[in-house]
C-alpha cells in the first residue's frame, strides 16, 4: 500500500497528544487486575502493550478509553486528567479487533461518521474524508458497502474512521487479530507507514511478539496486571531483565533450570544444568547471585547450533530429535536431552534435514545463555 503524506500543509503530529498513565489500579469483584501501572508515551509515538491473555492489556486500554474507571491513579491526555470525562470527550480514538464498522454505511460514510457527529461542515468533512481515502488507498471503494471489502481493507476503513476525528491518542485493540498470519505480516508494514504519516500517538495492544516489535517505538510487557519491563523496542529486545520478559520477547526461547556455581566481576557465571557445568551471562537485576542460588537460563532457539555428533567435540551436548518442522527459512527442531530436558533449536536449511529419533550434538556461543533469577 502506497501511503501519502497525511497533511502536507501542516505538521502531521499537530493533533497528537502525549499520554501518561500514573499508578493506575483496577479490580473486578474484589480481584485486582491492574496494580499501580505507570506508563508514558510521547506525542506521535507508538507504545505496544504486550503480554499473555489475562495480563491486563485490554483492561488498561478500556480505562484509557473511558469504558471503565480506575480504582486508583490518574490518566492524562495532553497533560490533562481525563478521569472525569466520558469517552466521547477524551480526545481518544479506538480501533477494535472486529473493526465495528457500520454495515448500513458506505466506506466513505463510515469514515465520515465521527465528523458528522461533531457537526463538521460539509465541505471540510468531504475534503477530510477524501484525504483519508487516498491515505488508506481506498478512493475507488468510497461508495462500496463495507461488507464487500476484504479483512485488510475493512481494517483500513476502521483506522481511517478513527483518524478522521484527529484523536490525541489512538487505541488499537488487537487490530490484526482477525487476519491470517500472511496478511498480518504485510499489513504491519502498511499500517506502520500509515500511522507514521498520520503522526498519531498510538497505544497498540497485542499478544504477538513479532507484531509488537514491528509496530512499536516502545513496548511495555504486562504480567499479572503489573509492568514486568518497559523500554525502547530494540533495547528491550536486546536487554530483557527477567526470564519472563526474555521468554516472551524471544518467541520460542528455551527456559532452562540451573544453579549458580561460581561468579566473577564481569557478570560471567558458571552454572550447573542437566548434569553439566555451563557458562552463562548474568543479566538479571542486581549483582550476580551467590553459589547454590537457583537460576533460569534463557537461550534463543536461533542461537542453538546442531551438528553431526560424530564430528562434534567429545564433551558436546547430545540430544534426540523428537520433532522436525519446516518453517520456511529454517527447520524448527524439538530436542530431548538425556535428563528429559526439552529444547527448541533452529536448523539451517543447508544442513541435512534432522529426522525424529536421530541423535545430534548441540551447543551455543559463549554469552548466548542469559541467566536470570528463577521464575516465580
Amino acid at each position: 500500500m502506497r501511503v501519502t503524506q497525511f497533511d502536507t500543509d501542516n505538521d502531521p503530529t499537530a493533533f497528537a497528544a502525549p499520554l501518561d498513565v500514573a499508578n493506575v489500579g483496577k479490580a473486578f469483584g474484589g480481584e485486582a487486575v491492574l496494580h499501580n501501572v505507570s506508563l508514558g508515551i510521547a506525542a506521535g509515538r507508538c507504545l505496544a502493550l504486550l503480554g499473555p491473555s489475562g495480563s491486563g492489556k485490554s483492561t488498561l486500554l478500556n480505562l484509557i478509553a473511558g469504558f471503565e474507571r480506575p480504582d486508583s491513579g490518574d490518566i492524562r491526555v495532553g497533560g490533562q486528567s481525563v478521569l472525569a470525562m466520558p469517552p466521547h470527550r477524551r480526545n481518544v480514538g479506538m480501533v477494535f479487533q472486529q473493526y465495528a464498522l457500520f454495515p448500513h454505511l458506505s466506506v466513505a460514510g463510515n469514515i465520515a461518521y465521527p465528523l458528522v457527529r461533531r457537526g463538521v461542515p460539509v465541505a471540510e468533512r468531504t475534503a477530510r474524508v477524501a484525504k483519508l481515502l487516498e491515505t488508506v488507498q481506498l478512493g475507488r471503494n468510497a461508495h462500496h458497502a463495507v461488507q464487500t471489502l476484504s479483512g485488510g481493507q475493512q481494517q483500513r476503513v476502521a483506522i481511517a474512521r478513527a483518524l478522521a476525528a484527529e484523536p490525541g491518542v489512538l487505541l488499537m485493540d488487537e487490530p490484526m487479530g482477525a487476519l491470517d498470519r500472511a496478511l498480518r505480516e504485510q499489513l504491519q508494514i502498511d499500517l506502520k507507514l500509515l500511522l507514521q504519516q498520520a503522526g498519531a500517538t498510538v497505544v497498540y495492544v497485542t499478544h504477538d511478539q513479532r507484531e509488537a516489535l514491528a509496530m512499536a517505538d516502545t513496548i511495555a510487557i504486562l504480567r499479572d496486571g503489573r509492568v514486568e519491563q518497559a523500554g525502547a523496542t530494540e533495547q528491550l529486545y536486546a536487554n530483557p531483565i527477567t526470564a519472563f520478559a526474555a521468554r516472551f520477547l524471544w518467541a520460542g526461547a528455551n527456559g532452562i533450570a540451573a544453579t549458580t556455581l561460581r561468579t566473577d566481576p564481569d557478570r560471567q557465571i558458571d552454572v550447573t544444568a542437566f548434569g553439566r557445568t555451563l557458562q552463562a551471562r548474568w543479566v538479571g537485576e542486581g549483582p550476580a547471585p551467590a553459589a547454590g542460588t537457583p537460576l533460569e537460563l534463557v537461550v534463543r532457539a536461533e542461537d542453538i547450533a546442531v551438528s553431526d555428533p560424530v564430528t562434534a567435540p567429545a564433551d558436546a551436548l547430545r540430544a534426540t530429535v523428537t520433532t522436525s518442522v519446516f518453517a520456511g527459512d529454517h527447520r524448527a527442531l524439538q530436542l530431548r536431552l538425556p535428563d528429559a530436558t526439552v529444547l527448541t533449536a533452529h536448523q539451517r536449511l543447508d544442513l541435512p534435514a534432522a529426522r525424529p529419533g536421530e541423535t545430534l550434538a548441540l551447543g551455543w556461543p559463549l554469552g548466548a545463555a542469559r541467566a536470570f533469577a528463577a521464575s516465580a
